[in-house]
């Protein structure tokens, strides 16, 4: 695999989204771009909500992806404009970028990615650039449609400052760079954006990064379904509620073991310093009560006070927490964690009944992320049942979910069967749904990682 991301060049009269990007780009801004960024959605197979915790997941890359075309300006501005007209122009000035974290509008998911970069590469003088910005991934999906807009931008601010990075190196800025906006996230979603190759899903681990191709069985299609419940994981405290739990999770459980539990803020921290196996790690965790922790229990154990829960280990928007559910969410990323390496040895293994085996994992991550991690909701409970009973022999929640996205596993055979129950008895009944269900309902495959267009 390349180190860096490719620089492709394209003949644009065979692409009609870049012609058209192109050409909305000139009527906005008077001129031609320079060159194009795109950087591709994701659809994650296993491994829910455990990035975070620093355990390896399985994510390949979508045809779905942000495409920005770029111009370098001599003006000291980073001029942000997008195709899609519910989403405004913006304009900073290059040497004044900053990122309201209370506003997560569109642009400063980019603007994200430009700081993150010009940080990582100590620019005190930022390229002015203009840029237009077409997103082909449904917003608050599960797709990852924010990490691909940081991650596309990442790119753009390293070629418009001519400076090269290493596919790895970009995916662990953008990754930092996406908390500015409050999210506490992994690093999934930017390692598989640089990371993917086509044909192949990839298991990607944590420190040090890395990827490893997984190749998915022949005789299955995976095929993605839209709930059509928005979920903004930075407009809400659903998602960093769950790292702050597991955070809270590994410190109570390290001090059950008698560890300087202080320094731990990882339940796969925690399982490297025991050098236990994650069976033995789900044994641990019965250490703790299944009736959620307040914040006196907490503090009591640790012996630490209000003030220091508070400062050291809640984030921003979960200063208004008061009952904590750490059994479940650690028996949750312990036995998810096992799942995705179970899912590999399978992949690689390639049994008669592979297929069967996945979409038996695949079903108990779902149950999983209902019921112990609580991040599904009643549309995606409803969607899995309705893509199990139409013949996905596998079918989970997929992203951070609280609404967004299904992954369902299905023999070749019988996808024709499937997509068309589907359509009928989710989508087809309700009026909003079957507007969107073109952009909802779809079979995928795995895609190319993020990539330069030239002319």
């Amino acid at each position: 695999m390349a180190t860096v991301p490719p620089k492709i060049k394209v003949l644009f009269s065979g692409n009609e989204r870049l012609q058209k990007l192109k050409e909305a780009f000139h009527g906005k801004y008077g001129q031609m771009p320079l060159f194009f960024a795109c950087a591709p959605g994701r659809v994650n197979l296993i491994g829910e909500h455990i990035d975070y915790c620093g355990y390896a997941v399985l994510p390949m890359a979508i045809e779905q992806s942000i495409l920005a075309a770029v111009s370098v300006s001599d003006f000291k501005t980073v001029q942000l404009a997008n195709t899609d007209p519910k989403y405004k122009d913006f304009t900073v000035s290059a040497d004044g970028i900053s990122i309201d974290r209370k506003n997560p509008q569109w642009h400063y998911y980019f603007l994200c990615g430009v700081r993150g970069i010009q940080e990582h590469l100590s620019l005190s003088l930022l390229a002015g650039m203009c840029c237009m910005v077409d997103g082909t991934i449904p917003a608050s999906s599960g797709l990852s449609s924010s990490s691909a807009l940081v991650c596309c931008a990442g790119l753009v601010t390293m070629e418009a400052n001519q400076k090269s990075l290493s596919k790895v190196t970009l995916a662990e800025t953008c990754a930092k760079c996406e908390r500015y906006i409050g999210t506490e996230g992994g690093g999934m979603d930017q390692s598989i954006s640089f990371l993917a190759e086509e044909g192949t899903a990839k298991l990607i681990e944590f420190n040090p990064l890395r990827a490893t191709d997984v190749r998915l069985p022949d005789g299955a299609v995976f095929v993605i379904a839209n709930c059509c419940v928005e979920m903004n994981k930075a407009a809400s405290s659903h998602f960093n509620m769950r790292v702050v739990e597991c955070r809270i999770a590994t410190k109570m459980l390290a001090k059950a073991r008698g560890l300087d539990w202080s320094r731990l803020l990882k339940l796969g921290d925690l399982q490297k310093e025991l050098q236990v196996s994650l069976e033995q790690m789900l044994e641990l965790v019965e250490v703790l009560h299944p009736e959620p922790y307040s914040r006196d229990e907490i503090c009591k154990t640790l012996g630490i006070s209000a003030e220091q829960l508070c400062e050291d280990i809640l984030s921003a928007n979960t200063q208004h927490a008061t009952d904590f559910k750490l059994y479940q969410r650690a028996r949750h990323v312990y036995g998810e964690a096992a799942r995705v390496l179970q899912f590999k040895a399978v992949c690689d293994s390639s049994p008669a009944n592979a297929i069967a085996q996945l979409g038996d994992l695949m079903n108990r991550s779902h149950t999983s992320c209902r019921d112990l991690y609580e991040c599904s909701c009643l549309e995606l409970d409803q969607l899995v049942d309705i893509c199990l009973q139409a013949g996905a022999v596998g079918s989970r929640l997929t992203g951070a979910g609280w609404g967004g996205c299904t992954v369902s596993m299905v023999p070749g055979e019988r996808i024709d069967s499937f997509l068309q129950t589907v359509r009928e008895r989710y989508y087809a009944p309700d009026a909003r749904r079957s507007a969107l269900e073109k952009q909802s309902l779809f079979v995928t495959r795995p895609g190319g990682g993020a990539a330069i267009f030239i002319e």
